[in-house]
């Protein structure tokens, strides 16, 4: 029987150890707000320099500082967890091209380290991977499900599809359960990305508060599935528990509704300009260097298979997620 969106997933994890990597980072930020009112205990795992944001409520919330590319700090942070939400990568795909081998290790090493560790140890954890919808390349229709072939064209993307396939084949081994969710673009509050061609929806909506000229690459034609971070959140948490439904596969997580991105950006500056009287401007430049091919894909999502499984569906259309996103912000 389907669940009804209106079910707290959050509710689920009482009395539950969950670890979350990228622990100071956005998603894992907002999922630790979610799960913050409920009596479960919350380890997040970061590097050394992370600055973890103060979450309160009931959880027991303990702070990990370390390197995950070391089995020595997966064996440390995960040993009573019975969930890991595993966040933390290298986010950029033109780093990632400028340097694949550093990128393997900050994307791939982490998790076949914890995988081999609970090969080792006999620990059959649930693993929850953050990955992402443009593993499938340039798709040749609109909308995408789990059906179409991976086709990565960025070394960012070849790196989370073997990512994923270490998951998948530690699962088939019967080592973990791993659940693969790929993301669309993602936005809504939390806290800011460190690279530039990240979190762009959020970025746009910071200028346009500051009053400044929003810019579109071209004539931003191409189209955009735009989840809100609470709904890409309330996915994760129905992942954990779904396990025996899920384990071992991949799934697509977006809103279902395709904007162009030339239509995103006019939609900031007109919300934005009925908080505060006055209108940005969108222009459209060329861009300032060479951009991946991938940044010329359409892109839709067709959630409906996870739909189906756990009954999680997106609920922010993108004109409310744009409002909760400034009101956040002022």
């Amino acid at each position: 029987m389907e669940r009804s969106v209106n079910d707290n997933p959050a509710g689920g994890y009482a009395g539950k150890s969950v670890a979350i990597t990228g622990g100071a980072g956005y998603l894992a930020t907002n999922l630790v707000h979610a799960l913050k009112e409920t009596n479960c205990r919350i380890t997040r795992i970061d590097l050394p320099d992370a600055k973890f944001e103060v979450a309160g409520g009931r959880a027991q919330i303990i702070d990990f500082l370390g390197d995950i590319r070391k089995s020595s700090t997966w064996e440390r942070a995960v040993v009573d967890a019975d969930v890991i939400f595993h966040f933390a990568a290298q986010t950029s795909t033109y780093v990632a091209n400028a340097d694949p081998v550093a990128d393997a290790e900050n994307s791939v090493l982490p998790l076949l380290r914890l995988l081999e560790l609970c090969r080792e140890r006999g620990w059959h954890k649930t693993i929850v991977f953050s990955s992402t919808v443009t593993v499938a390349g340039i798709p040749s229709r609109t909308p995408v499900d789990e059906t179409f072939a991976e086709n990565p064209v960025t070394i960012y993307d070849l790196h989370k599809l073997i990512a994923e396939q270490y998951l998948k084949y530690f699962t088939r081994m019967n080592v973990v359960s791993g659940i693969i969710l790929r993301l669309a673009n993602v936005y809504g509050p939390g806290p800011r990305s460190s690279r530039p061609d990240r979190g762009v929806l959020n970025q746009m909506t910071r200028r346009a508060l500051d009053g400044k000229t929003l810019t579109v690459y071209g004539r931003g034609e191409q189209l955009r599935d735009y989840v809100h971070v609470e709904d890409v959140v309330a996915a994760f948490l129905q992942a954990g528990l779904h396990v025996d439904l899920l384990k071992g596969e991949h799934f697509i997580i977006g809103s279902g509704q395709g904007y162009s991105i030339a239509q995103a950006m006019n939609l900031i500056a007109d919300r934005v300009a009925l908080k505060t009287g006055r209108r940005v401007d969108v222009v459209h430049i060329d861009p300032p260097e060479p951009l991946s091919p991938i940044e010329f894909r359409n892109f839709v999502a067709d959630p409906q298979r996870f739909r189906n499984l756990t009954g999680w569906r997106a609920t922010y259309t993108l004109t409310r997620g744009i409002d909760r996103t400034i009101e956040r912000l002022l």
